[in-house]
């Protein structure tokens, strides 16, 4: 009896010791922070113990690890994920963690469809952070509208070989053309595209709203969203709105997932209404920004053109189209000039008033994403490259992140809003089209992925500016990524590539070709068409 007394003592000692968190030692302890869960809204001092690349302990019990991080009068939240970052480079990695970022993924461009698999590939085992892409609609229209072959990247950075020549953004394809277009895309999908990225507001004059319909249908036939820049953006209120209301019926008809990239533009305050009124109705919409009053993009965007931004829109170049490398403004004729000598050349494009940027970090529900742009030239640029030695761009590019935190600091926007901006608004969605990668990010609770980003809530800020864009912010302290610190007291750790790929598993094909005489055996009541009164002609699906 006595033994059996003993026995049982020992294990409610260990038992008592493990509900503590005393009876093992974890990689890493990270102590007396305020921990921050924006799916339950847990907010709390407490100790975090990492292992085995997971949070396996939240606890205000006592605890240790091979290796400590101070947290005390910090926050431990949710590593930041950025899906809108086009620069997915290793000169990149550095700033994108001194801005608090664990996973970066380019969800609007994209990579180009049959070469998706390569992208993931060059990538594994050479990356700090998470990295993942979307299959691109606009290169899927330059292989087959222009004839581009040149992929160096693969992903957003070709856009300044791939948009010299005009076709990808003006031409009305053919029906065997689309399907060539759509089977491109079925490439990247099948090869474990996170879904479809789509410029359509720089190819508003080539692409039919048939084209838009069948890319979200393709998508949703594997479960996957539509990432869109949409239609009319940037334009005025009606066109930013109505461009949205494109996707959204289309998601709505269809049942699939959609992304609202950047819509902090002119009528941004009804397509949040549609977003929350959608999602309230069951549909997986949401919707991204970026903290900046302007934007940037190629000099030869559509919408710069006089016709559009001049006449239309009422702007005038010098005072809202800025040389990205020179500082310099625009007129329509050293405009015109650039453009004979590099079409492509970054600028960046003044389009909203800098009050509505503190509107925006209020939007509930809404995700961050930086639309963080590729530096050209890029030749010798390294993990080692001193930050003031890259080339200019938008600060947007460095920034996003702690600008948010800075922004909600000095506006007495709620802390967890910001942080659930920052995370837990892009993994939940993403998570609910079934990629398990988002269902376990994003979150600061036990057994999800281990990439924690801890700063001062007090004094993380943004230092990049329009002038200089790749400064590093500032008041993010430690970020953890995979289980693995990848940033320490400030120093982002070299050779520490805990970054890995998101993705969906590789699948078989789930493309079906359009066929005009299959759509009028299903959608009419005779499966002849009589063109409005000429018998045997038929009107091509656009």
């Amino acid at each position: 009896m006595k033994k059996i007394f003993i026995l049982l003592s020992v294990v409610a000692i260990v038992l008592v010791a493990v509900k503590s968190g005393m009876a093992e030692e974890y990689d890493i302890a990270i102590l007396g922070g305020r921990v921050m869960d924006p799916e339950t809204e847990y907010d709390k001092v407490a100790n975090v113990g990492v292992k085995d690349g997971r949070i396996a302990i939240i606890t205000e019990g006592k605890i240790s690890g091979r290796e400590t991080l101070n947290a005390e009068g910090l926050v431990v939240a949710p590593g930041f994920i950025d899906g809108h970052q086009h620069c997915i480079e290793p000169y990149a990695y550095r700033l994108m963690l001194r801005d608090g970022r664990t996973t970066i993924m380019d969800l609007e461009v994209g990579a180009y469809g049959p070469l998706v698999d390569k992208w993931y590939k060059q990538r594994e085992g050479q990356a700090s952070v998470n990295f993942g892409v979307a299959v691109s609609h606009e290169f899927a229209r330059a292989a087959v509208l222009d004839g581009f072959n040149g992929w160096k990247y693969i992903n957003t950075p070709d856009a300044i070989y791939s948009r010299v020549k005009q076709g990808w953004s003006i031409t009305r394809p053919t029906l065997e053309q689309g399907n060539r277009i759509l089977a491109n895309i079925d490439e990247g999908l099948q090869q474990g595209g996170l879904g479809i990225g789509s410029t359509l507001g720089y190819m508003r004059a080539g692409v039919s709203a048939r084209e838009v319909y069948e890319l979200q249908r393709l998508g949703n036939r594997y479960g996957r969203f539509i990432d869109m820049h949409f239609r009319y953006t940037p334009g005025d209120d009606v066109g930013e709105v109505n461009g949205i209301q494109e996707m959204l019926a289309n998601a709505a008809a269809l049942g699939s997932s959609a992304i609202a990239a950047h819509f902090n533009n002119a009528g941004y305050n009804l397509v949040h209404e549609l977003l929350v009124n959608m999602r309230g109705r069951g549909y997986n919409v949401w919707g991204e920004i970026y903290p900046y009053s302007a934007g940037s993009t190629a000099l030869n965007a559509v919408f710069l053109e006089p016709e559009v931004w001049v006449k239309t829109l009422g702007n005038k170049y010098e005072e809202t189209l800025q040389d990205v490398a020179t500082g310099e403004f625009y007129t329509q004729k050293t405009r015109e000039e650039m453009l004979e000598k590099e079409p492509t050349r970054a600028v960046i494009v003044y389009k909203c008033p800098d009050e509505w940027v503190v509107n925006w970090i209020r939007l509930p529900g809404v995700a961050i994403g930086s639309d963080g742009m590729p530096l050209f030239p890029d030749d010798g640029l390294t993990w080692d490259t001193p930050y003031e030695n890259f080339p200019n761009t938008h600060p947007r590019f460095a920034g996003s992140f702690a600008k948010v935190l800075r922004i909600a600091r000095e506006n007495d926007i709620p802390l967890m809003q910001a942080v659930a901006m920052t995370s837990y608004n892009y993994a939940k969605p993403l998570g609910d089209t079934g990629l398990r990668d988002m269902r376990e990010r994003g979150r600061m609770q036990m057994g999800m992925i281990a990439d924690i980003t801890i700063f001062d809530p007090e004094t993380v800020t943004d230092n990049s500016t329009y002038a200089k864009g790749t400064l590093p912010s500032t008041g993010i302290l430690h970020v953890i990524v995979n289980g693995k610190v990848a940033m320490k007291d400030q120093e982002p750790l070299k050779g520490v590539n805990a970054g890995l790929p998101i993705r969906f598993e590789p699948v078989k094909s789930r493309f079906e070709p359009l066929d005009e005489n299959e759509w009028m055996q299903t959608f009419y009541a005779s499966p002849v068409d009589f063109g409005g009164g000429v018998p045997g002609s038929q009107p091509r699906i656009h």
